[in-house]
């Protein structure tokens, strides 16, 4: 007889735990928000990472490179409250922090960064592959 009762993995129910869990510390208000939704993708010539940012500017970002590692933080500044009467209030103000171990062969003098429409762009410049190189072998007669 097939059991027909569905066995979740330890890592699904650890899963549901944590979504659980996030969304009613997000509820209660305590939780901090999570760090921004990031892609990254490799190419030929770099790495690029890609952050939504919404709401943030420019000068509320800070990325720096310590140690082969790159970070990227964030502190989006509450509003002026005075004198204000919510009725609804949903959007957060909040700090994230991110931070990535960089792969050897990165030029990492040369990591640029681009802001546009809430979008935060990366570039990891790679460094030129060094190629092995040919030693002519010459013959000396005596």
């Amino acid at each position: 007889m097939a059991n027909d009762v569905t066995r979740y993995n330890d890592r699904n129910r650890r899963d549901m735990f944590d979504d659980f869990f996030d969304s009613m510390l997000d509820a209660w208000g305590s939780y901090s928000a999570k760090a921004p939704a990031m892609d990254v993708e490799e190419n030929d010539n770099a790495f690029v990472i890609k952050a939504e940012l919404p709401g943030y500017t420019e000068d509320d970002v800070k990325i720096y490179v310590d140690k082969h590692v790159l970070y990227i933080e964030g502190n989006k500044k509450e509003e002026d409250e005075s004198g204000r009467k919510y009725l609804i209030r949903e959007r957060r103000h909040s700090s994230f922090s991110r931070s990535f171990s960089l792969p050897e062969g990165l030029d990492e003098s040369n990591i640029g960064a681009e802001f546009s429409n809430g979008i935060l762009s990366l570039t990891l410049p790679k460094l030129p592959e060094e190629k092995p190189r040919h030693i002519e072998v010459k013959i000396s007669r005596k």
